[in-house]
């Protein structure tokens, strides 16, 4: 499996581009610019390598070196830290260790979603100043006598489309690495089993299903795991199911035992017209309804 990282490596975001906002309350400190692309800059190198490792199968060392990549890279980029700890969470995969592919995958959505939501607040706030401005300039605004014939209005400024550029590569990216990320969480959910796991999986592919980005491949991957993990999902809630009540019934059977009475003495009685459950109470040669619930 390939590691799915950035083909070139990820490079300092200038603090008016999407990903980093200068009123952010998450994180206490933030670097110069200088400082900030040297930091990247490291982290990136270390990322290089750890991507040389992992195509040398050499998943154990690689994730020491993104762990080194994850430390040197400062904490409020979001974007950057949730490709590093997607990548480490292919690496475990790689050696069969589901919780911590888990752990990390889950770190990298929860670092999209931050980064996503802030990207949104930005723009909330970026879309309503400029209708503010529009309202004002109609006021001012004095139509002359060709205007209605002009040709449509040209881009704001150059400036602006770069902005606008960079905002929606960015969205690209996060989309692209929150489903390289499900698809790792996923796998390792469906791969470790258990009712909440599984049903975890089902959540996450059903998530990756309405994703259009998505490769031919990674979609049948994920319908066929839709299909799959169902019954399974069924199976483990029996089995654990199960396996509680009968640990329950060993807890109740120790507490009545002084007693001279066991969990066999109280039954369950399902009352199918209105659907409620009673329980009876057999001892004694007597039959006698405790409770209704």
């Amino acid at each position: 499996m390939a590691i799915g990282d950035d083909k070139a490596p990820a490079q300092a975001v200038k603090p008016d581009l999407p990903n980093q906002e200068d009123d952010d309350d998450d994180h206490d400190e933030r670097f110069s610019p200088e400082e900030e692309a040297s930091l990247v800059a490291e982290s990136n190198s270390h990322k290089a390598e750890a991507n040389a490792l992992f195509a040398s199968a050499k998943y154990e060392i690689a994730i020491n070196k993104y762990d080194e990549a994850v430390a040197v890279c400062p904490d409020y980029l979001d974007y950057e830290l949730a490709v590093l700890r997607s990548n480490i969470a292919a690496c475990h995969l790689k050696l069969e260790e589901w919780k911590e592919a888990i752990s990390n995958a889950t770190t990298a959505l929860d670092g999209l979603d931050r980064l996503e939501q802030r990207g949104n607040e930005k723009a909330k706030t970026e879309a309503e100043q400029v209708r503010v401005e529009e309202a004002d300039d109609a006021e001012a605004e004095i139509i002359s006598a060709g205007a209605t014939k002009a040709g449509p209005a040209l881009s704001m400024s150059p400036e602006h489309d770069a902005i606008e550029a960079a905002r929606r590569k960015r969205q690209d990216d996060i989309a692209r690495i929150r489903a390289k990320a499900l698809m790792r969480r996923a796998r390792a959910r469906s791969e470790l089993g258990g009712w909440s796991n599984l049903e975890g999986a089902i959540e996450d592919y059903k998530r990756l299903s309405g994703m259009a980005n998505l490769t031919a491949a990674d979609k049948k991957i994920v319908q066929a795991q839709l299909r799959a993990l169902s019954p399974r999902a069924k199976a483990a809630q029996e089995k654990e199911t199960a396996e509680m009540w009968a640990k329950l019934k060993d807890l109740g059977n120790g507490l009545l035992k002084p007693f001279g009475l066991s969990t066999d003495n109280f039954k369950m009685v399902k009352d199918e017209k209105t659907g409620g459950y009673s329980m009876s109470f057999q001892g004694g040669g007597e039959t006698r309804r405790e409770h209704q619930a």
